[in-house]
C-alpha cells in the first residue's frame, strides 16, 4: 500500500485514488458527496479512508474553475448567534440536504450584509448566495444566482422571500385593544434593515386605525438583552408619565430585555405592563412570563429560500410567496 504523502506536500486527488485502488473521478464523486446510488458502498469506505489517512482536503475553489460553478451555497447573514439565524440556517441546511455543502458567513460586527460582501463571496463562483437581512438599500445582485431573505425592499426583479407582516401586526393589535391597553409604547432596533422600518410603521397605522395611541417617547437598542435592558431602564418612567400600558419590541431578544426592567423594578406583567415581541424564538415560551409574539418562522424562511435558490439553479419556475405572520398570545398579555 502506498505510503502517506511526505510532510509539507499537498495531497491530491490522483494520490487519494492510487492508495484507494479506484479512479480519481470517483474519489470526486465520494468527497463531494455525490457518491450515492453511483458508487458501491465498500469502494466509498476505501476512499473515505484513504482522505482520512492522507488528508486530503477538497480544493473547491479550484473545483468551481474547472465547472465554472461550484458545490457551495453561502448564506451571509449579520449574526449568526441569534437563535433567530440559527432557525434560519436549519431551514436551508434540510432543504439543501446533500447536494451542496452550505458555507456560513457573518458580516464584520454584526452589520447588515451590503453589496461588497457579496462580491467577496462571488469569486469562489459558488452554486449561489443567501444573504439575510440585507442593509436597506444596498444593489444585491451578482454573477450566480441570489436570493435575499426578509428583505422587504429589495429591488424589483430581486428574486426575495419576505414575510407577510399584516396578519400578525393586524392581531396583535386588536389583542392589546380587546385587553384595554390605550397607550402603548414601541421598543425598536437599530439595525439598518428594511424589517425593522416596516415592523414599526405598520404597528403605528395599526394602532391609529384601533385608536390606540404610541407614545412618543422613543427607545431603539441593538439586538441584545443587555442592550435592551439598558435602553429600557432610560425610558421606563418616562413611559409610565405618559400612561403606557404594554410595549411592544421589535424583535423577542429586546422584549426580554423589558421583562428583566419590570421584574427589577418590581412591575406585574402583564398586570402593571404588558409586553409583546416579534420573531416566536423558541425561549419565548419559557421567559417569566412566557412572551406573547408575532411570529416569524425563521426555518420556513430558510427553507423557501433554499427552494427559491435551487429553482433558480435547475432554471425551474417557482411562484414567489410571502410567509404569513400569525400571533402566538401568552402569559405576557395576559392571554
Amino acid at each position: 500500500m502506498p505510503s502517506p504523502a511526505p510532510h509539507g506536500r499537498r495531497v491530491t486527488a490522483a494520490m487519494v485514488a492510487e492508495r484507494a485502488g479506484t479512479s480519481i473521478a470517483t474519489v470526486s464523486l465520494v468527497v463531494n458527496g455525490k457518491d450515492r446510488g453511483r458508487v458501491s458502498q465498500p469502494i466509498a469506505d476505501r476512499v473515505r479512508d484513504a482522505v482520512d489517512a492522507l488528508g486530503y482536503v477538497v480544493d473547491h475553489a479550484a473545483s468551481s474553475l474547472a465547472r465554472g460553478t461550484g458545490d457551495l451555497v453561502v448564506l451571509i447573514a449579520p449574526d449568526l448567534s441569534n437563535p433567530f439565524f440559527a432557525e434560519v440556517i436549519r431551514g436551508v441546511r434540510d432543504t439543501l440536504g446533500d447536494r451542496y455543502q452550505l458555507v456560513l458567513s457573518v458580516t464584520e460586527r454584526g452589520a447588515q450584509p451590503t453589496a461588497a460582501d457579496l462580491r467577496r463571496f462571488e469569486r469562489l463562483r459558488p452554486a449561489g448566495i443567501l444573504v439575510d437581512a440585507p442593509a436597506a438599500g444596498e444593489p444585491m445582485t451578482a454573477s450566480v444566482p441570489v436570493v435575499l431573505l426578509d428583505a422587504p425592499d429589495a429591488a424589483e426583479g430581486t428574486t426575495a422571500v419576505d414575510y407577510d407582516l399584516a396578519p400578525g401586526i393586524d392581531a396583535l393589535v386588536a389583542h392589546l385593544r380587546d385587553r384595554g391597553h390605550e397607550h402603548v409604547a414601541y421598543l425598536d432596533g437599530t439595525a439598518r434593515v428594511a424589517t425593522f422600518g416596516i415592523r414599526h410603521r405598520m404597528f403605528d397605522e395599526a394602532c391609529a386605525a384601533a385608536g390606540i395611541t404610541v407614545s412618543e417617547v422613543s427607545a431603539r437598542a441593538d439586538l441584545t438583552v443587555d442592550a435592551a435592558t439598558l435602553a429600557t431602564e432610560h425610558v421606563v418612567e418616562a413611559w409610565h408619565e405618559d400612561g403606557v400600558t404594554a410595549v411592544v419590541a421589535a424583535a423577542d431578544t429586546l422584549a426580554y430585555g423589558v421583562l428583566r426592567v419590570a421584574s427589577a423594578m418590581g412591575l406585574r406583567v402583564p398586570e402593571d405592563l404588558a409586553v409583546a415581541g416579534f420573531d416566536d424564538l423558541p425561549s419565548s415560551s419559557v421567559t417569566a412570563p412566557a412572551l406573547t409574539s408575532v411570529a416569524l418562522p425563521g426555518a420556513e424562511l430558510g427553507r423557501t429560500a433554499a427552494l427559491r435558490l435551487l429553482a433558480t439553479v435547475d432554471g425551474t419556475a417557482v411562484e414567489p410567496v410571502d410567509l404569513p405572520a400569525r400571533l402566538v398570545p401568552r402569559a405576557s398579555t395576559g392571554a
